[in-house]
C-alpha cells in the first residue's frame, strides 16, 4: 500500500508509469477517525454511446434504467450508480446521507456527448437519501432532487431515495397471459367499467395520525374485495406519482418515477397492483405529462435554466394553474415523458394510462389571454410538438405493449383523438366524453318542468358518439369545488333525487361508451368529495344509500353479462333510437345491439316525475320484451309495485309491421328489457 500525505486534500494526483487496477483512499478526519474509502473514479461509465445517441435522439424508451439511482456490483464492490442530465449545470455532485451531504466528495462526471453527469459510489447503498447538488453556470448552488428516482421521503421532505425495484417477485403471470393479445380491437368490444379513486381519501384510518392512511398493502385486499363486490372491470388511481402538495390531488407532479410514500414504498405498491391483477382487476393509473410545479428542489429550472419547461414563458407557463409546461419539442424531455408512461408499465405492471389535461397540451392558447401565447411556425395555435408526443407514444406503446390501454380527458372536438397514428390520428385507444357529460349533467339538474326545452342536451351526444372511442363520465371534477355531490344535483324531494339518480345512471350505462363513475357516487354521497376526508362509508347503514349501492352492483352485473351493453360501443349498428322526438314528455327509448340477434336491449327513460299509463314505445321486431331492471322497484328504493315482468309487442292498426310495446311508465324511472331479434 502507498500512503500519501496531503494536508490540503486533493482532486486528482499523477503517479508516473503506475497503473492500478483497484485501489482505494485511507482517510484521516481529525485525530482517531480513520475511514477506508474506495474512489468512485476508478470505475467506468455506465453510460455508454449507444445510451448517448439514443437519449439525443428521444427513442430511449428505458432510459430509466440508465438515470436515476441504481444499485450495483461492480468488480466485487457494491454501491450505487447516479446518474443525472443537466447540460446547463457547471458541476454536479451528489450529495446524501453516505456523504454527509456534502456533493463536493462526489463530483460526477460529465459524459463527452450528452450533457449526462454520472458516478458510481462504493457504500452508499438501498435506504441512503440524496439530491442533486448543483452549481449552475452563474456559480449558484442548487440542491435538486432526481428526476428519475425511483422513491422519495415523505413530504414535506423531499429528498430522493435508493430503493431496488428488481427485488420484487410479481405473482400476477396469469393476469398478464390473458392480457397478451387483447389488442385495440379486443379491447374496444370488452366491457369496461371503471372506478375512480383516490386512495388516501377512499377510506381513512382512525389511528389519531394526521392523515390517516392506510398503506397500499393494506388497501389491497379491502379494495379487491369490493371492487369484485360491485362488479367492475378496473380501478383508475389518482394521485399516485410523487407530489408536494396534497390539495393538488396528485396533479402537480415532481416525482414521475415514483410512486408516493404517502401509503408505503415501490414495492408495497407493487405488491398492491399485484394482489388486484390476481383478483381479476385492470389497474389504471392518472399520469399528468400536461404540467409541473415550480417547486424549488424539483424540475423547475433543474440545471440553473429552463430545462424540462419550455425556455419561453408563453409556451412555458400556465398563468391560470400557476405551473409550468413540458417542452415537448426537445427530444430528452419527449424522451423523459413517453419512457415514464413505459416505466409505469413495464415496472409496475400498470394497464393504462388516463392522460391528463390534453386538451391544453394540444391548444398553445389553452388558459390563455391574448399575448400570453406564441403561435406555431404556421401562425396556428396548434402545439405542433405535443401532438407530435402523443403519436410516437401511442406507436411505441403499440409496438412494446400493445395490451395497453391508453386514454386521453380531452375536452375539445380536436378530430382523431383516438384515430390510429397512421389515419393521421393521436393513436389514443379512448378519449372521455366531456361533451356528454356536460350536457347531461346541465339536462338532469334542471327542474323536470324545463326539461321539455332542453330535450337537445338530453340526446345531442348521439349525433358525435361514434366520432371517436368514448368512455362516459362522472369523474372527481364533477363533485368538488360548489358543484354538489351527484345526488345533490339532482332536484325536487328526496325520492325524486334518488329516482333521478338511478335514472341517470341507468342512461349512462345504456349510452354508448365505456363507464367511469367516481368513488362515493356508488352509494350516493352527500357531501363533496374531500381530499382530507374518507367517504362517509357510514351512510350504508341508511336504507337508501345502501339500495342505490346495490343498484349500481346490479348494473354492472348487468353490463358484464350482456354483450350489447358494450359489444358495439365503437360501432353505429351497436345503437338505434325508438323514440327521441318525445319532448314534452321527456321520454327516450333506444336499442342497443351485442354481438348476435340474442338477448339485445331496449331502454326506456322518463325524465319527468309523471306517471304516463299504457305508455307506447316502438320496439324493432315482435316478440317477448322482458324486462331486466327497472330503476323504480322496491328492491332499489322506489315506488313500483307489481311492476310487469314480460310484455309482448303488438302490431300498430295504421303501419303494417310497425311493432311496439305499451305498459306503464314510472315517474323518473328507466326500464331495460331484453329480447331476441325476430326478422
Amino acid at each position: 500500500m502507498e500512503c500519501l500525505s496531503i494536508e490540503n486534500g486533493f482532486f486528482g494526483i499523477y503517479k508516473e508509469k503506475r497503473i492500478y487496477q483497484k485501489y482505494y483512499f485511507r482517510v484521516k478526519y481529525g485525530e482517531n477517525d480513520i475511514v477506508d474509502v474506495e474512489d468512485s473514479y476508478q470505475y467506468e461509465s455506465n453510460i455508454g454511446e449507444l445510451d448517448e445517441y439514443l437519449f439525443a435522439e428521444g427513442t430511449h424508451y428505458q432510459i430509466f434504467n440508465k438515470l436515476g439511482a441504481h444499485p450495483m456490483t461492480i468488480d466485487g464492490v457494491k454501491g450505487i450508480y447516479f446518474a443525472v442530465w443537466a447540460p446547463h449545470a457547471k458541476a454536479v455532485g451528489v450529495a446524501g446521507s453516505f456523504n454527509m451531504w456534502d456533493g463536493r466528495l462526489h463530483y460526477m462526471r460529465k459524459s463527452r456527448h450528452s450533457a449526462i453527469f454520472e458516478l458510481f459510489i462504493p457504500g452508499a447503498d438501498i435506504g441512503g437519501i440524496y439530491k442533486y447538488q448543483i452549481t449552475t453556470n452563474k456559480d449558484t448552488i442548487l440542491y435538486k432532487s432526481d428526476p428519475y428516482a425511483n422513491c422519495s421521503e415523505l413530504r414535506p421532505r423531499n429528498a430522493s431515495v435508493i430503493v431496488d425495484l428488481n427485488s420484487y417477485e410479481w405473482n400476477d403471470s396469469e393476469w398478464r397471459k390473458q392480457q397478451e393479445g387483447r389488442n385495440r380491437s379486443c379491447r374496444l368490444r370488452e366491457p369496461m367499467s371503471i372506478y375512480e379513486m383516490h386512495i388516501g381519501s377512499w377510506k381513512k384510518k382512525f389511528d389519531g395520525t394526521e392523515d390517516g392512511f392506510f398503506s397500499y398493502r393494506e388497501l389491497a385486499p379491502m379494495i379487491s374485495d369490493y371492487i369484485l363486490e360491485m362488479g367492475y372491470t378496473h380501478i383508475e388511481l389518482i394521485g399516485i406519482a410523487e407530489h408536494p402538495f396534497d390539495g393538488s390531488w396528485g396533479y402537480q407532479v415532481t416525482g414521475y418515477y415514483a410512486p408516493t410514500r404517502r401509503y408505503g414504498m415501490p414495492e408495497d405498491f407493487m405488491y398492491f397492483v399485484d394482489y388486484l391483477h390476481q383478483k381479476g382487476i385492470g389497474v389504471l393509473l392518472d399520469w399528468v405529462p400536461a404540467h409541473f410545479p415550480k417547486d424549488e428542489f424539483g424540475l423547475a429550472l433543474f440545471d440553473g435554466e429552463p430545462l424540462y419547461e419550455h425556455p419561453d414563458p408563453r409556451r412555458g407557463e400556465h398563468p391560470h394553474w400557476g405551473t409550468l409546461i413540458f417542452d415537448y419539442g426537445r427530444r430528452e424531455v419527449a424522451n423523459f415523458l413517453i419512457a415514464n408512461a413505459l416505466f409505469w408499465i413495464e415496472k409496475y405492471h400498470i394497464d393504462g394510462l388516463r392522460v391528463d389535461a390534453v386538451a391544453s397540451m394540444l391548444y398553445l392558447d389553452y388558459g390563455k389571454e391574448s399575448g400570453q401565447w406564441l403561435p406555431n411556425q404556421f401562425g396556428g395555435k396548434e402545439n405542433l410538438e405535443a401532438v407530435q408526443l402523443f403519436r410516437q407514444l401511442s406507436q411505441v406503446l403499440e409496438e412494446r405493449c400493445p395490451s395497453a390501454i391508453l386514454i386521453a380527458e380531452e375536452s375539445t372536438a380536436w378530430p382523431g383523438v383516438t384515430a390510429p397514428v397512421q389515419d393521421a390520428g393521436l393513436g389514443f385507444l379512448f378519449k372521455w366524453n366531456m361533451g356528454w357529460m356536460n350536457d347531461f349533467l346541465e339536462y338532469i339538474k334542471l327542474d323536470p318542468y324545463f326539461r321539455k326545452y332542453n330535450h337537445n342536451k338530453l340526446i345531442f351526444s348521439i349525433a358525435y358518439a361514434y366520432h371517436e372511442n368514448f368512455i362516459q363520465p362522472l369523474s372527481h371534477d364533477e363533485v368538488v369545488h360548489g358543484k354538489g355531490s351527484m345526488i345533490e344535483k339532482m332536484p325536487g324531494t328526496e325520492e325524486e333525487k334518488y329516482a333521478s339518480l338511478r335514472l341517470t345512471y341507468t342512461f349512462m350505462y345504456g349510452h354508448p361508451g365505456k363507464k367511469l363513475l367516481f368513488m362515493g357516487q356508488e352509494f350516493a354521497q352527500c357531501s363533496e368529495w374531500n381530499v382530507k376526508r374518507g367517504l362517509d362509508w357510514d351512510l350504508l347503514g341508511k336504507t337508501r344509500h345502501e339500495k342505490m349501492r346495490q343498484f349500481v352492483q346490479n348494473l354492472n352485473q348487468l353490463y358484464r353479462k350482456y354483450p350489447a351493453f358494450f359489444y358495439n360501443d365503437s360501432e353505429e349498428i351497436g345503437f338505434e333510437w325508438m323514440s327521441c322526438e318525445d319532448a314534452e314528455r321527456s321520454v327516450v327509448a333506444f336499442v342497443r345491439r351485442g354481438d348476435s340477434k340474442k338477448e339485445q336491449l331496449l331502454f326506456v327513460c322518463n325524465f319527468t316525475p309523471v306517471t304516463y299509463v299504457d305508455y307506447n314505445v316502438k320496439v324493432p321486431c315482435k316478440g317477448t320484451y322482458t324486462i331486466l331492471l327497472n330503476s323504480e322497484s322496491e328492491e332499489y328504493g322506489g315506488i313500483g309495485k307489481n311492476i310487469v315482468k314480460v310484455v309482448e309487442a303488438g302490431v300498430k292498426e295504421d303501419k303494417e309491421k310497425e311493432w311496439f310495446i305499451e305498459y306503464t311508465l314510472l315517474p323518473l324511472s328507466a326500464t331495460v328489457f331484453c329480447y331476441d331479434y325476430v326478422e
